[in-house]
């Protein structure tokens, strides 16, 4: 093959050193075998040098490398097959395969084929060790992800519940208390923040963990049905009513229902379901006679519920009666500490799902950090689950995460308010584009506009009709 030594430069940057990782360089030339054995050793890689494909096979077969630096020329093998062969007994190595003659498709052509990064001959001392460095950072950062998921595994949160900050230490104690009860839980929380997780956590946890557990959204059913789906109805007592239904409370007999966004529910409603609290029956619709029921009520919403009662939305009643145990879930911001472990949490469970694994560069992983997550738990899961789908190598970088995260954007503002100055648009107004931009830009399919941007579909029914509400009185 061509003869390549290392090119000389004038300086040499201090790297980090690798901590010992185990490199293979695998080349027929004994000068860039040797060369390149010398840069991985002065940072800190234990390398071995193979001369052939044959030789690196054997080492392969019974040693544990991390990384290989593999030739494409290399005689009586393809360099393709070579590399298949490589990553057969080496699934997780990183592969940096070597080419010259003054071309780069075959180095593009082994990338696709799982090669993590090429290197054309001849190549100089620094960009060697600039490659090698890169490598060490990834392979650490690989590490700690595994450790951390390894954490997950063995100190996840009260049932499942992913988290170790001081919030949500809290937090368990006070679900701790709540699965031997018979008493309605109030769970507050801001949109995404995994209150339906919370209550099944409850239920699944406690002595009816074998009777149903059924969530209900309140705020996505359709008002003049809402009383018919909780409480059932009888045969012809609406319009459509062509046969006897029964009500969900009644169909989670000795259960648990989760009233979802139970803020949502219209005054009238209110005043049925704390009868049915109180009085433990409910009266299909259309019907004469009450039916016994045996359920518990775990209750959740995103809303300010004692405002809501001064408002005179709510019934103080009611609001009594479900908030006999409370507890609330702090937003993602208020836990920082818990973003890694929830990162490496998803990042495992996608990776179990599509049979790659893949890690966060140091630059994606501080914008993750860095991020406010306004749609919390369910922002950042939405946020990992696109960008996993859309990078096609194993590294995700700054780049391949959304814009707003990667780079926040200043504030838009438009000219003209008299005083040289831009005119900073409200948040509100701004959510308010956002949400109605997302809508028309997916043809009006708004589950799948609240699934992109991260909030729950209740918010976004809710918001939608307090701006209809806006467009009527101006």
């Amino acid at each position: 093959m061509t003869s390549a030594v290392l090119s000389p430069t004038l300086s040499t940057p201090q790297l980090e050193p690798a901590n010992f990782l185990n490199l293979l360089i695998v080349d027929d030339e004994r000068s860039v075998r040797e060369a390149c054995r010398e840069v991985a050793m002065s940072l800190g890689f234990a390398a071995l040098v193979a001369d052939s494909a044959e030789h690196a096979y054997r080492l392969l077969d019974t040693q544990a490398f991390d990384a290989v630096l593999l030739d494409l020329r290399l005689p009586g093998a393809g360099g393709l097959e070579a590399l298949r062969r490589i990553k057969e007994r080496r699934r997780y190595a990183i592969v940096i395969v070597v080419t010259g003659y003054g071309t780069v498709q075959p180095a593009v052509q082994a990338m696709k084929n799982g090669a993590y990064d090429y290197v054309t001959k001849p190549f100089s001392v620094d960009e060697l060790k600039l490659l090698l460095e890169r490598v060490a950072s990834h392979l650490k950062l690989r590490s700690e992800n595994r450790l951390l998921r390894e954490k997950v595994k063995s100190k996840q949160g009260f049932g499942g519940i992913v988290g170790r900050s001081p919030e949500m230490e809290k937090l368990y104690r006070i679900i701790a208390k709540a699965p031997n009860s018979v008493h309605p839980v109030l769970i507050l929380g801001e949109s995404g923040t995994g209150k339906e997780m919370v209550a099944r956590s409850i239920h699944y946890c406690g002595p009816f963990r074998d009777k149903p557990f059924i969530p209900v959204d309140c705020g996505s059913l359709v008002p003049t049905l809402i009383e018919s789906e909780l409480s059932g109805h009888v045969k012809g007592a609406f319009t459509g009513a062509n046969q006897a239904k029964d009500g969900l409370m009644a169909m989670a007999e000795g259960g648990t229902i989760f009233l979802d966004e139970v803020g949502e529910l219209p005054v009238d409603l209110q005043a049925k379901l704390l009868r049915a609290i109180q009085e433990k029956e409910i009266r299909p619709v259309g019907s004469t006679r009450r039916v016994a029921i045996n359920v518990r009520i775990l209750a959740a919403t995103n809303r300010d519920l004692e405002q809501a009662v001064m408002q005179g939305a709510f019934r103080r009643d009611l609001y009594f009666r479900l908030n006999v145990l409370s507890l609330r879930i702090p937003a993602l911001r208020e836990r920082r500490q818990d973003v890694p472990l929830l990162i490496a949490h998803f990042l495992e469970r996608m990776a179990h799902s599509s049979g790659q694994e893949k890690t966060l560069d140091d630059t994606a992983l501080k914008a993750l950090l860095a991020y406010d997550w306004p749609g919390n738990v369910r922002e950042l899961e939405n946020c990992l689950e696109r960008t996993y789908a859309f990078t096609s190598g194993p590294l995700i970088q700054l780049t391949d995460l959304p814009r707003e995260i990667a780079n926040l954007p200043a504030p838009p503002s438009v000219p003209g308010n008299g005083n040289g100055h831009g005119k900073i648009i409200p948040m509100a107004e701004l959510e308010k584009r956002t949400i109605l931009g997302a809508i028309a830009e997916l043809n009006g399919d708004k589950l799948q506009a609240a699934r992109l941007l991260g909030i729950g579909k209740t918010t976004l029914y809710r918001k939608l009709k307090d701006y209809s509400a806006e467009g009527c009185q101006s």
